[in-house]
């Protein structure tokens, strides 16, 4: 397990739409468990392998007393419902905006053990989901907003990133950051 550095906002890889993953194997698995590594550094609910470099369709969730989920080669089988729910993202840090998704999804993917899943999710778990099969087909939550919202919380990272370059961020612990 090690932690990885996130892609933010204008990294090429967020924009791709990530490649099936054949079988689960040892590679996978070292993957999910950076991502959770990684998630859980940044303090985050979810987090897809293009967020991290890597464009293959994996992606995990973690939603407080709704368990974790490894989602690897997921597809939204049933959805039903709307709300209205604010969403941030790691890729995008200290911008956040309201989304529209839907309530209720049922979602079919294989574990991190190679054996088809299907999860019943509503509510956060639901939006998180969402959020981040979104990432795996290059889409972000900034998509999901009205143009001129869109425009303002794009201003809104340019003025945030001022002076900033690049596209990668250090992951770095809340322990360990407020030790240093």
């Amino acid at each position: 397990m090690s932690l990885r550095q996130l892609h933010l906002l204008g990294s090429p890889v967020l924009r791709q739409r990530a490649h099936e993953v054949a079988g689960v194997d040892d590679g996978v698995r070292a993957l999910v468990a950076d991502l959770f590594e990684t998630m859980r550094a940044a303090n985050g609910v979810g987090l897809a392998s293009n967020q991290i470099g890597v464009a293959r369709r994996v992606a995990i969730v973690s939603v407080q007393d709704q368990g974790e989920h490894v989602l690897v080669n997921p597809v939204i089988l049933e959805t039903d419902g709307r709300q209205v729910g604010e969403e941030g993202c790691l890729s995008i840090p200290e911008i956040f905006a309201d989304v529209d998704r839907a309530e209720r999804v049922v979602v079919e993917a294989l574990d991190e053990s190679g054996a088809r899943r299907r999860i019943e999710a509503s509510g956060m778990l639901a939006r998180a989901i969402q959020h981040e099969i979104d990432h795996l087909d290059g889409i972000l939550f900034l998509d999901r907003v009205g143009p001129l919202k869109r425009r303002r919380l794009l201003a809104d990272w340019k003025k945030s990133r001022k002076g900033e370059d690049g596209y990668l961020k250090d992951v770095v612990p809340e322990d360990s950051a407020k030790l240093g």
